[in-house]
């Protein structure tokens, strides 16, 4: 009774009317499920997190705005983007995000996924007038404005698209960015993102180039022009580089005694706009005498929105899914990290949601696609920052900047946001490191790292990022294509089973070989199961049954040959009235032994092996351990029907053993019980099935044991050499 009830399958039906029911207490659920600020703000602790949030909120608030500055001309873009990117989605995190600090904004990999966008469908050769009718120049002003428009379809399509994934409940969609894909792709981008700088450090112009390769032409073309290099632009870069820097290391050796961290982007952007001025004051003008590349002009105050040029939508829609996917897997895994060190959860589809509105909306006023800065996020969890109210205090930094101070970051100099970006990147290359780890603890994921990085530098951003999933799906095949195969053994006084290789104390069931697989069974390597499963019982079963199918063969031309010597024997007997022969010596002892046994059990029976005169494999019984089987496929289930079909051919008995009610559910679904294979073959456990196959051989050994010396000697001599033990039908069981 207890076997039959464990293999039914309970069905279940879905309450559609209670999804779609319309309640007070579901439409405040949903409230609070999309609004999550709803749900805590009004538990906020003030008197504990309130100053915490105000200094956290203010120092992140600073740092947003030479990064913000930096990252719209790492996209391409002007610079005042950067501001509104730092501010529009900063502030409606708070309302629909759900880690306490992430600290939302620009960030480097996206800007350049974007900037490299941006080049290649709007690069400056399109933009170029002429100057008195010989000279030509770029019209930086369209070219800007081009940009704008552009990128902001991008950010509105990034929007949707994640939004969409997060209201599907596709925030799972990460997990195939592994953590060694995600690391080599941010490497490999950073990369990128030093090679796009190297033009604002020594001060040249260089050309755009886009594409595969593009970073190596690059580079290239950045050597060939290093001769016209700007010393002013080249020193001041070093000297900011350097600074930052070292006050970046003595914020990581000190920073058990600082009360917070340094904000050095702050100093290296109001030291050189210090110089700038006072300069300026005396009459010197250093983008004129110097020849060094300022911000130029940045419009106060705050623009309306704009609808997005919905035109540009096919042609960045790849693009846009690829800055949705890598936004996001960043902003998730800092989430998460944050979110284990401090006690509380993260929503994942939320956060998907979140980050999608932010960039929706943000694209309406002239935002470019955000994610999450972690060297940010670090300085917001250090100052004490302990909530969502962190970023609005920030966004309020930026917005005063935006109405009030920015014209005064006007000729700040090039050369300083671009040895803020590549001063930043230091925690990105220190990733090189995972090389050493991963070469130590797993040697496929190291690979994943190295196909990734390469992969990001020769094929571009978006390309690099499509072949290294696809090449991570990949290796996922080859793990499941090669599992770790194993025959089980018993720990003695125990039902417990182990790999025989691997535990000495585990010995095999005598008679029966226990067959595990490390992984899932499917189209991909289920002929791989059944050749080990064959290769691990230590007999090649395809021969035996070959050997099987010649023996038969022979046999029924022997049985035609006697059957026609019969009837002639018969048919002389009825022309001369004498009585029938007996059956002649020559026709064969093995012959007239299987007909004898046809004739007495009045059915016909298939010739077994023994009497067939092939060996006998040395086990009776194979137990197939489906624990690690999580589903199946219909060719899966078309093996495991072979699997049945070929061990009975040779008088084994096959079960399976802890299988999940859902793989279960799928075997029968897809056919798989027949009148051959029933569900009585299948055990809760692999003590449970060992257990069932003793009993049953047990019961056989003592129905077929004689009642008598006498009848022990007169079934000696007639029947099969008691050394074998009886074969039981289980077909007929089943």
């Amino acid at each position: 009774q207890e076997l039959g009830l464990w293999w039914t399958v309970p069905r279940k039906g879905w309450l559609w009317a209670q999804w779609y029911q319309c309640s007070g207490s579901a439409a405040k659920s949903l409230l609070f499920r999309f609004l999550p600020f709803l749900r805590w703000l009004p538990r906020y602790p003030i008197k504990d997190w309130l100053l915490g949030d105000i200094v956290s909120g203010f120092s992140v608030g600073i740092m947003h705005l030479p990064q913000g500055l930096a990252y719209a001309l790492l996209a391409g873009l002007p610079p005042v983007t950067g501001l509104y990117s730092s501010f529009y989605p900063v502030f409606l995190y708070f309302f629909f995000g759900t880690s306490r600090h992430n600290s939302v904004g620009p960030f480097a990999v996206i800007s350049v996924m974007i900037g490299s966008l941006t080049e290649s469908l709007m690069p400056s050769e399109d933009f170029m007038i002429s100057v008195n009718g010989s000279n030509t120049t770029i019209d930086e002003e369209r070219r800007d404005a081009a940009r704008v428009e552009l990128v902001a379809a991008i950010t509105v399509l990034t929007g949707i698209f994640q939004v969409a994934l997060g209201l599907l409940q596709f925030g799972f969609v990460v997990t195939y960015l592994s953590d060694p894909l995600v690391r080599g792709y941010t490497t490999a981008a950073s990369v990128h993102v030093l090679v796009s700088q190297l033009k604002n450090v020594f001060g040249i112009s260089q050309g755009e180039a886009s594409g595969p390769l593009s970073l190596f032409v690059t580079i290239i073309d950045l050597c060939k022009k290093l001769p016209g290099t700007n010393v002013g632009t080249l020193v001041t870069a070093i000297i900011a580089i350097v600074v930052i820097l070292i006050v970046k290391e003595l914020n990581h050796k000190f920073a058990a005694k600082l009360p917070m961290p340094i904000p050095i982007e702050v100093g290296s952007v109001i030291l050189p706009q210090i110089i700038v001025s006072t300069g300026i004051s005396y009459g010197v003008n250093l983008k004129e005498k110097f020849g060094i590349s300022v911000v130029g002009n940045i419009p106060s105050g705050l623009k309306p929105p704009v609808v997005p040029n919905m035109s540009y939508f096919g042609q960045v829609a790849g693009n846009a899914f690829a800055i949705a996917v890598v936004g996001y897997a960043i902003c998730i895994s800092l989430g998460k990290i944050f979110a284990l060190k401090h006690g509380y959860k993260v929503d994942s589809n939320q956060e998907l949601i979140a980050l999608g509105l932010c960039n929706f909306l943000g694209g309406f006023f002239q935002c470019f696609a955000i994610s999450c800065s972690m060297s940010r996020s670090l300085v917001q969890e250090s100052t004490g920052g302990n909530s969502q109210v962190a970023g609005v205090i920030a966004s309020l930094v930026i917005l005063v900047t935006i109405l009030k101070i920015g014209e005064l970051f006007r000729d700040l100099p090039k050369a300083i946001l671009a040895a803020i970006i590549i001063a930043n990147l230091k925690g990105m290359f220190k990733q090189f490191k995972d090389l050493c780890t991963l070469w130590k603890s797993n040697k496929v994921d190291l690979l994943v790292w190295i196909v990734t990085f390469i992969a990001t530098l020769l094929l571009n951003l978006d390309i690099g990022l499509a072949a290294s999933v696809a090449f991570g799906l990949l290796t996922v095949i080859f793990r499941t294509q090669l599992p770790h195969y194993s025959i089980l053994g018993r720990i003695s006084d125990t039902d417990v089973y182990r790999d025989v290789v691997e535990y000495e104390m585990a010995q095999e069931v005598p008679g029966v070989k226990i067959f595990r697989s490390s992984s899932t069974i499917y189209f991909a390597n289920v002929e791989l199961y059944a050749e080990a499963l064959k290769k691990k019982s230590g007999i090649d079963v395809d021969r035996l049954i070959e050997k099987k199918k010649k023996a038969l063969k022979k046999l029924k031309k022997q049985q035609k040959k006697l059957e026609k010597e019969k009837a002639k024997r018969k048919k002389g007997a009825a022309d001369t009235g004498s009585p029938s022969l007996p059956q002649h010596a020559e026709d064969g002892p093995g012959v007239s032994v299987i007909e004898l046994r046809s004739e007495e059990s009045g059915a016909p029976s298939e010739p077994t092996l023994q009497s067939l005169g092939l060996p006998k494999p040395n086990f009776h019984a194979v137990i197939l351990d489906f624990s690690p089987i999580n589903f199946v496929d219909t060719v899966a289930i078309k093996i495991l029907k072979n699997i049945f079909r070929d061990f009975h051919e040779i008088e084994v008995d096959v079960f399976i053993a802890s299988c999940s009610v859902s793989v279960l559910a799928q075997l029968e679904r897809g056919n798989f019980f027949s009148s051959a294979i029933t569900k009585a073959s299948f055990f809760p456990s692999v003590h449970d099935a060992v257990e069932h196959i003793s009993r049953e051989r047990h019961q056989a050994s003592v129905s077929t044991q004689p009642c008598c010396p006498s009848m022990a000697m007169e079934r000696a001599a007639t029947s099969t050499p008691p050394s074998l033990p009886p074969q039981v039908d289980h077909s007929t069981r089943m």
